[in-house]
């Protein structure tokens, strides 16, 4: 039932027959290797899964290995994945499987990640990133978890393909942001340009990230990342310059400002950017996901508990819709400024 499932959706039978194609056969290829059932549980902890979930994951253990096409999968996955380690925009985006899939399909991406551990582990040392930053990097998957329940009410994995940039060496939590190693999109490169930086589009930049669950979004905590930031990227990644940060977020949306006062985190935050918001298809369905949960909620049953909810509901209710903002500023690593 699982596969004939996940065969009935016509773009995810095209990635599986991707994916297939794709896969490499030469000798030495990366192995697909998961913990052994008294092992795992230590693994997920690591990678702080929630408690609730880890009996499930440890039980499906047995079901995945028994399915000759589940753990052909995983492999295909897991090569896809640590393939081009650390080169920008070369690895897997993991896809997330039906919730009519069952709780195999739901929870597939973290066996995948779970595998991939050595590889990026190993990569991570190789760049002799310090353990802990790996660590906080890459736990950040029980976020993923957490906000599956969430919204689903059962256990599973929510955007596998954003954790894919962690497991494939291109994304890092410092203190209270992430930074994702990336190139100037045109739209910033243009900007970026006109304001006097000598950066052209395909170019090195950093993407700044706000993750749930990592405390307020204070101008002291932001300092902080930064600043580790402006030292870690030239000590690991030596060859790439990075002199501009961005930020693609609705957070970053100028009408935040008529809801928010001025020494509040949110636009205090946006200050930090040139902003333009040059997209004008809404994204209602940001703050609606990030602020209460589930982008599908009525706008009518939105709760009024904080100043942050109050703004983003009354806004809809008022027939208003929310946009992404884009935003960049001069990023000066360490012993440039």
């Amino acid at each position: 039932m699982l596969w004939d499932v996940v065969r009935a959706d016509e773009r995810l039978a095209e990635w599986l027959k991707e994916l297939e194609e794709n896969d490499e056969e030469a000798p030495g290829r990366p192995r697909a290797w998961l913990p052994g059932a008294e092992e795992l549980p230590d693994v997920l902890q690591d990678l702080a899964v929630p408690y609730e979930d880890v009996n499930d994951l440890v039980a499906l253990r047995r079901t995945l290995m028994d399915d000759e096409e589940a753990t052909a999968l995983l492999g295909r996955c897991v090569r896809g994945l640590v393939r081009d380690m650390g080169k920008i925009g070369k690895g897997l985006r993991l896809r997330p499987l039906p919730l009519e899939s069952g709780s195999l399909g739901r929870y597939f991406p973290v066996y995948v990640l779970v595998a991939a551990l050595p590889y990026v582990r190993a990569y991570h040392r190789e760049r002799g990133i310090p353990e802990d930053i790996s660590r906080r990097t890459l736990a950040d998957v029980g976020r993923g978890l957490v906000l599956h329940r969430r919204r689903y009410g059962v256990g599973g994995l929510v955007a596998p393909g954003w954790f894919s940039l962690h497991f494939h060496g291109e994304l890092f939590q410092l203190g209270r942001l992430q930074f994702q190693r990336t190139r100037l999109g045109g739209r910033e490169g243009v900007a970026l340009a006109a304001a006097g930086l000598a950066l052209r589009p395909g170019e090195h930049c950093l993407d700044l990230h706000i993750p749930d669950y990592a405390g307020p979004l204070t101008p002291e905590a932001c300092d902080r990342s930064l600043a580790l930031a402006r030292e870690f990227f030239p000590r690991h990644f030596p060859t790439e310059r990075h002199t501009a940060a961005c930020c693609h977020s609705w957070l970053l949306d100028p009408q935040l400002k008529r809801y928010l006062p001025a020494d509040s985190n949110i636009v205090r935050f946006q200050e930090r950017f040139h902003i333009t918001c040059g997209n004008s298809e809404p994204k209602d369905g940001l703050p609606l996901r990030f602020v209460f949960g589930d982008p599908d909620l009525p706008v009518e049953t939105l709760p009024r508990r904080t100043r942050l909810e109050r703004a983003v509901g009354d806004h809809l209710r008022a027939g208003e819709h929310w946009y992404s903002g884009h935003g960049w500023f001069r990023f000066t690593p360490s012993g440039e400024g």
